[in-house]
């Protein structure tokens, strides 16, 4: 997908949304119902006019932000490269956020029924394995994929490190997808544990890698 058609589709997505946040402001309660705890309960509210117009306008500035990226990182070239899989990535990340305005919306109308976090889930892991495609394509660069000094310094340790990350987020986003039918705490908990320590392995990855490769290189000199 081009960059246009990227843009043209998020931003009429965005404007749709708001649109029909609009059509149903009179059947809305004030303040609305904006946070949920780790049991699916309800805890925090906005008003709302903020419930109604913030997500809309976040998402619009995180289209914004996705779109600078590629015209300020050094490595802008690398980016062009898999220029067609980020813009896809930022309609999805665009999709999640409305679907999220979506549920919100809902609730708010009475439709209680659903388990935000198992509402929420299945399209987070979704987007988890998207994302482990999506950095097995990525090339080096400072803004999008697995940036540690380590791979910022080495293609090659960039390379083998989004190889096994790709692996891994997809395999995080699996169990994230079925930590929905369960909810509450264990689903946070089928969320964040698999990311947090694919995260940390990465880490230790790209160091032991980078240390592997230029001990080699001093070899041969």
């Amino acid at each position: 997908m081009s960059t246009r058609t990227t843009t043209i589709v998020v931003v009429l997505i965005i404007i749709a949304a708001t649109f029909v946040g609009l059509l149903l402001w009179n059947r809305l309660p004030d303040p609305m119902a904006a946070h949920w705890n780790i049991n699916d309960q309800v805890d925090g509210y906005m008003p709302k006019t903020l419930a109604v117009f913030l997500l809309p306008l976040f998402t619009l500035g995180m289209l914004l932000l996705f779109l600078l990226i590629p015209a300020i990182d050094p490595l802008k070239a690398n980016i062009a490269q898999f220029r067609a899989t980020y813009n896809l990535f930022i309609t999805l990340i665009v999709a999640f956020l409305i679907y999220l305005y979506g549920l919100t919306l809902a609730w708010n109308l009475g439709y209680t029924y659903f388990r935000m976090s198992g509402a929420l889930l299945p399209a987070l892991g979704l987007l988890f394995i998207f994302m482990g495609f999506l950095m097995r394509q990525a090339k080096r660069n400072y803004f999008i994929g697995i940036r540690t000094p380590w791979t910022l310094a080495s293609d090659t340790v960039w390379e083998e490190t989004h190889r096994v990350g790709a692996i891994l987020f997809i395999l995080s986003g699996v169990i994230a997808f079925f930590g929905g039918f369960f909810g509450g705490f264990t689903a946070l908990c089928f969320m964040l544990i698999p990311t947090m320590g694919s995260t940390l392995f990465l880490l230790i990855y790209s160091y032991r890698l980078y240390k592997r490769e230029t001990k080699a290189s001093s070899k041969n000199f």
